[in-house]
């Protein structure tokens, strides 16, 4: 099996690190989430229904939608937070990535333990930039929101294309393909990671600086 890999790059200021990678993660998550399954008997089940609900951004212009899971979020946003602790501590020009991998588990005999199978990795490449005053920042809120936008749609296409999904597992597997932990929603086995960096390169950051040149310039 083939773990497929998409990667997206974003520039944002230091308040926005938060909302941005919560509305990205989210956005990948609601694709990759069912409801509870309800087994009635080995390999016939149903699926429980799941919530949605939309989030404001405060410090980007832009609306997300995520499922209406405490304990999902809470678990992103513990994931979230380290990652921005972590770029705030390192000391360098606030470069850095995230990334969000799916998996399911091979079961292995005694006394291995079971091995873990990647299937899809999302990683976001993150750049904070500096800006020198509060107009600088009311176009960054923007521009960066119509990013996220833009964005958000990519992430839909892609995973809207016909390709590989851990099929459906019986009661006894599903552990193996689906994280069962929480009570509310049903995602596939995945992790969250992160990486600083000294440099991601500057191209995501100069375009970002050469948008805000150009919206003070009009």
């Amino acid at each position: 099996m083939n773990c497929r890999s998409q990667v997206l790059e974003v520039s944002v200021e230091g308040r926005q690190v938060d909302e941005a990678m919560l509305a990205l993660l989210h956005t990948i998550l609601l694709h990759r989430s069912t409801g509870k399954f309800h087994y009635k008997k080995e390999g016939t089940y149903s699926i429980g229904t799941v919530g949605i609900q939309d989030i404001d951004c405060d410090f980007i212009d832009f609306t997300f939608v995520r499922l209406s899971s405490d304990e999902l979020d809470r678990a992103i946003r513990k994931a979230v937070g380290e990652f921005k602790d972590a770029l705030r501590s390192s000391g360098n020009d606030g470069a850095g990535q995230i990334s969000l991998e799916f998996y399911q588990k091979k079961k292995s005999r005694w006394p291995f333990s079971d091995e873990c199978i990647p299937w899809e990795v999302w990683s976001i490449k993150v750049n904070v930039v500096n800006l020198a005053n509060e107009q600088e920042r009311q176009i960054c809120r923007e521009k960066v929101g119509e990013k996220l936008g833009e964005k958000v749609i990519n992430i839909v296409e892609v995973i809207n294309r016909h390709e590989y999904l851990p099929k459906m597992p019986t009661q006894s597997e599903v552990d193996n393909v689906f994280d069962t932990s929480l009570k509310d929603v049903q995602p596939y086995l995945y992790k969250i990671s992160f990486q600083i960096t000294d440099s991601l390169g500057t191209s995501v950051s100069t375009t970002m600086r050469r948008l805000i040149k150009d919206t003070l310039a009009l």
